[in-house]
This record gives C-alpha cells, structure tokens and sequence, in this order.
C-alpha cells in the first residue's frame, strides 16, 4: 500500500475489536509499518471544522433544536507521558484521574427525534490556555456565526453555569436550561435575606410545581433567572435554572433537562465502541488525530444505525457476530479433549 490516510485509520478503528494500537493495525495491514502510521499521525492535522465539513449535510435544522455541552475525560490513568493529558474531575470515576479531557458540542432536532455531534474541542489548557468554558463559548459562537444551525435551547452541565456563559446565551436570544451546583448562592427573598446555599430553600407547594425566581450572587442586580426543583430519582434532586420566564412547570423542566443525556449516551458509546481512549503515543498531535477518527466512526455507526432501525451497538458488533457464527460451524482453531 503506497499510501496511508484517514479513511484507512478509520477502517481500522471500525474493525478491530478490542486492540486500537498501532502496532496491532501494522500486524494486520499489508504494506503498511508502524513507522508509516506513526508519520501519518504525526504529520496529519485533523480538525473540528473537518468534522463538520462531514457531518453538515446529513444535519436537519429545526428552529426548536437543542444545543448540548458536556466534556467527558478519556482514560490515560496508566501513563504520564502523554503531552496532553492531565489530572482531571472525572464523573464516571467520581474523582480525579490522569486523562485527555474532550469538550463536545450536539445538536438534537426533537422533531426528528435525531441528533449529531458537530463539533469538539480537546481541553490542553497548559498548550493553549483556554478552559473548558472557553471551548465552549467558541463552539456556541461557531454555531451561531459559522454553522448558522438554528436552534432554542441550551443544555449544559452545572460545570458550565457561569455568569458569562448564560449572560452571552441570552445575547444570542436563546434559552438555557442548567443545573446549580448545590451550594450556589442565590437569593429567593428579593433582597430581604441574605444570599443562602441552592439546597437550604424553602419551597411551597406551589414554588414545587411552578418554579421560582431567584438571583444568583455575583449575577446583575436586576438579573433573576427561574429556579426548579427537580426530583431525578429517588437519590438525586437537581436545581434547575432557566431564562425562560414563560416557564411554569417543573415537569416540562425534567423533560428539557432529559434531552441532555443524550450527550452522555455519545460519550459511553464513543469509549465502548470506537477505541477513543486506546491511543498509547505520546505525542500530542497523536493523540488529537486518533480521537477526530473515533468521531468520525461513531458519526458512520449512527447513520448505519439510522438506516437500519437499529442501535450502534448492533451495527459495530454484527461482523462479529457474524464471524462467530462462521467459528461454530467451521473453525479455524477446533477444540478438541486430551
């Protein structure tokens, strides 16, 4: 093979069902060294703007879409070497853990009942000096001045609830929907009491189902924004804040507020499914093309999903199935007893 190019290295993360490393994939591809995909890595530099590029045609714009923020931390516990991995809060792991932290960016159509992950940023504050809240107002601003997608809602996680970051939503004339994190402090008196934490208010019976208004310390003097109380499960309240004052029920709240698993569900299915945090070089520009060519898999799996009226789990683990069914008929290693 003269050539090695991103079609190939996707091809092979595709694939490969448990071993991501470049060693493995020049075991297994003919004409093709690992110094050959070293350099193609090295030399390659995939970026956000090319993942829209092949995602924006299969897009379907609704003016009731959903914009959903969230970053997850790619696992690279095991090695210190990685230029652009640190430790980090990791909420799968309750903690912190040595990893590459991924800001995503998707946007649902509930119309359609679809979504798609439009952009990214990889968070190397000490390379670039921009924090995860950066990232995320640069991809809010793309949206609306670059990708011109149309849409209502911001989703987001209380990491992101910043006086900026809301301020700037409401510049743009969108809504945002945003838990607080529990020891916030806000003010439901009106000026009367001083600032408390989220989770000591009282609530009525009325304030439960329809909301209340609140100001958040540090935020305008005249800025009050809309607070819910919303029951997840039986071992998990939210406080929700919303801009949108025609908002009177906290049940529609938890129902906007569970558009944003969504981004949770890419996130699971980006790990278990494209070898996202299977890359061992160390270079930093290794690491960044690897992770753009696991977006890209996942991208093909859910519109082979689509199509097929199936999950991605079953798209990515049919050629398996299939092989195993070929095994149990005619192997290629038999068993056999001593």
């Amino acid at each position: 093979m003269s050539n090695f190019s991103k079609l190939e290295y996707c091809q092979y993360l595709l694939s490969s069902p448990v071993n991501y490393t470049i060693t493995n994939l020049s075991e297994h591809l003919e004409g093709v060294s690992h110094d050959r995909v070293n350099r193609y890595l090295k030399a390659e530099k995939l970026t956000p703007r090319l993942l829209w590029q092949e995602v924006e045609d299969d897009v379907v714009p609704s003016h009731l879409g959903y914009i959903i923020f969230d970053d997850s931390v790619l696992d690279k516990r095991f090695s210190r070497a990685i230029e652009c991995s640190q430790v980090q809060y990791s909420g799968n792991e309750h903690g912190l853990v040595r990893g590459i932290g991924l800001v995503s960016c998707i946007y649902v159509n509930p119309e359609w009942g679809q979504y798609w992950l439009i952009d990214y940023r990889i968070y190397d504050k000490a390379s670039d000096g921009y924090s995860k809240l950066d990232h995320v107002r640069a991809m809010l601003a793309g949206t609306v001045h670059f990708k011109r997608l149309p849409f209502r809602t911001v989703l987001m996680d209380s990491w992101y609830a910043s006086q900026k970051l809301m301020a700037l939503i409401e510049e743009l004339g969108k809504i945002y929907y945003c838990p607080l994190k529990r020891n916030r402090l806000v003010d439901d008196s009106t000026g009367v009491s001083p600032y408390r934490q989220i989770q000591s208010l009282d609530w009525n019976e009325s304030e439960l189902e329809t909301g209340k208004l609140i100001k958040i310390r540090n935020f305008p003097a005249d800025k009050k924004v809309k607070l819910f109380r919303v029951t997840v499960s039986s071992h998990r309240t939210d406080f929700v804040v919303t801009n949108d004052m025609t908002q009177d029920s906290t049940q529609a709240t938890r129902q906007k507020c569970g558009v944003r698993w969504k981004i949770e569900v890419v996130h699971r299915e980006l790990k278990q499914l494209t070898g996202i945090e299977s890359c061992q070089c160390r270079k930093g520009r290794i690491q960044r093309n690897p992770i753009h060519c696991a977006l890209l898999v996942w991208d093909f799996l859910r519109r082979q999903a689509r199509e097929q009226s199936t999950s991605l789990y079953r798209v990515a683990y049919q050629p398996l199935s299939d092989f195993l069914r070929q095994q149990l008929v005619n192997p290629s290693l038999a068993f056999s007893l001593a």
